[in-house]
C-alpha cells in the first residue's frame, strides 16, 4: 500500500517534532529547510528558499499534503500550489489571517470573537487620536513580520511608530489591555470538519517569548474553560482552519477573556502535550491535514508544566548538561532541537507531570534551569 507523504515548509523545530509522531504513524515526511544544518535536518529532502514558487513546485511534488513550520510564504506561492491541484493544509484562505494581524483583526470582529479595542491607522496623528482615547497608551503592532515579541511595542505618542508607518501602509493598534495572566486554547480540526479540543492552558512570557505553559490553566473554572474551546472552535470553523489552531487569549482583570494573536500550526503552548496529552499537538497536526479522525486531547496526569530552555549553555553543548541533569531530575522529560545556544533562543524544553501543580512547576523549573548558565548560578 502506498505510504501518505507529508510536506513540511520550514526546517525549524516544530518540524523536527512532527518527525517521530510521522514515524509511529507509519509516514513518510519529507522537510523544504531553509538553510543547511536546520532544526529538522533528519527530514530536510530539500534546502531551498520558501518564497520562490519554482522551488516550492519541485518540493511539492511527490507529497499528498503540504503543511507549514510557519506561517510566512507568501500568499501567491501558496494559491498557485493550490492552482495546481496539491493539497495545502492549512490553505491560504485561512492562513492569511495568520499572516497579517490587521485581516486577523477584522476578520474575529466579523465573527463575533472578544478581541481588544482596536483600529487600523496609516499616521502618526491617527494613531496620537487612538492614544489619547484609550488612556494615554496603547499597543502597537505590524501587520506582518511579527513573533515572539517582535513586531509589537506599547506607545504613548504618535511619533513613535515613524519608523514601522515608513514601511508599512498601516499599522494595527490595540488597547493596552488590564490582564491579569494569558491562556491559550488548542483545537485542531480536519478538512471534514471534525475538531478537538486540549484543556485550556495559562503561559507566562518572559522578554516577549513564552517561557512556561501549566496544563490545565491552574483555576481556570469549568465555564471559563467551555467559553475559551467555544472561541477557538468558532474562529477555526469561521476562517476554515485545517490542522492545529493556537488561540492565544488575555485574562482580565474583570473577568472577561479576549484573542490576542492566532497561530495555524503546532504551537509552543502546545508543547505540554508530547508528555502530557494522549495525543500530542504534532500527531493531532499530521491526523487533521491528512483528513484522519483525530485522536483524545485528554491530559494524562492533573498538572503537566513545560518551561522553555531559552539560550541554553554558553559553553559546550546543551548534550553535555544531560547527565546531570537526567540524575537530578529523573521525573522530567527533555526536548532539544539540535540549535546553537544563543540568548534569548528557543534551544529545548522541559515537562514534567503530577499531581501537584506547585510541585510540579518546582520541579520543571528547577531541571531546565541546569541548562541555563544563569539561572543554574542562583
Amino acid at each position: 500500500m502506498p505510504v501518505p507523504v507529508v510536506g513540511v515548509i520550514g526546517g525549524g523545530q516544530l518540524a523536527r517534532m512532527m518527525v517521530p509522531q510521522a514515524v509511529e504513524l507509519g509516514l513518510e515526511i519529507r522537510v523544504l529547510a531553509e538553510a543547511e544544518g536546520s532544526s529538522a535536518r533528519l527530514a530536510a529532502t530539500q534546502v531551498g528558499d520558501y518564497r520562490d514558487l519554482d522551488t516550492v513546485r519541485e518540493f511539492a511534488r511527490g507529497v499528498d499534503v503540504i503543511t507549514f513550520d510557519h506561517e510566512h510564504v507568501p500568499q501567491e506561492v501558496l494559491q498557485a500550489l493550490v492552482d495546481d491541484g496539491v493539497a495545502v493544509h492549512p490553505g491560504p484562505h485561512a492562513l492569511r489571517f495568520a499572516q497579517d494581524k490587521l485581516e486577523m483583526r477584522k476578520r474575529l470582529t466579523e465573527l463575533g470573537s472578544p478581541v481588544p479595542e482596536w483600529a487600523e491607522v496609516t499616521s502618526a496623528a491617527e494613531l496620537d487620536a487612538f492614544i489619547g482615547e484609550h488612556g494615554g497608551a496603547a499597543v502597537l503592532k505590524t501587520p506582518r513580520g511579527g513573533y515572539d515579541g517582535h513586531g509589537v511595542r506599547i506607545v504613548r505618542a504618535g511619533s513613535e511608530g515613524d519608523d514601522w508607518f515608513g514601511d508599512f501602509d498601516a499599522l494595527l493598534v490595540e488597547e493596552l489591555v488590564d490582564f491579569r495572566r494569558e491562556l491559550a486554547q488548542l483545537v485542531a480540526r480536519r478538512p471534514s470538519g471534525e475538531i478537538v479540543a486540549w484543556p485550556l492552558v495559562e503561559t507566562v512570557q518572559q522578554n516577549g517569548v513564552c517561557k512556561e505553559v501549566l496544563a490545565p490553566a491552574p483555576g481556570a473554572s469549568a465555564r471559563e474553560s467551555d467559553v475559551t474551546r467555544e472561541i477557538a472552535e468558532r474562529i477555526a470553523e469561521g476562517l476554515d482552519v485545517t490542522g492545529v489552531l493556537a488561540v492565544e487569549l488575555f485574562e482580565t482583570n474583570d473577568g472577561r477573556v479576549l484573542v490576542n494573536e492566532l497561530a495555524m500550526r503546532p504551537h509552543n503552548s502546545g508543547h505540554w502535550t508530547m508528555d502530557g496529552a494522549r495525543t500530542s499537538q504534532f500527531e493531532q497536526h499530521l491526523r487533521a491535514v491528512l483528513d484522519l479522525p483525530l485522536g483524545s486531547a485528554e491530559a494524562r496526569d492533573a498538572a503537566t508544566v513545560m518551561i522553555n530552555v531559552l539560550g541554553g549553555p554558553q559553553e559546550g553543548a546543551i548534550t553535555d548538561r544531560f547527565a546531570e541533569v537526567m540524575r537530578r531530575h529523573p521525573e522530567a522529560k527533555l526536548h532539544t532541537y539540535g540549535k546553537s545556544a544563543r540568548p534569548g533562543r528557543k534551544v529545548g524544553h522541559v515537562t514534567v507531570s503530577g499531581a501537584n501543580v506547585d510541585e510540579v512547576a518546582y520541579a520543571a523549573r528547577a531541571a531546565a534551569a541546569g541548562f541555563d548558565d544563569e539561572e543554574a548560578a542562583k
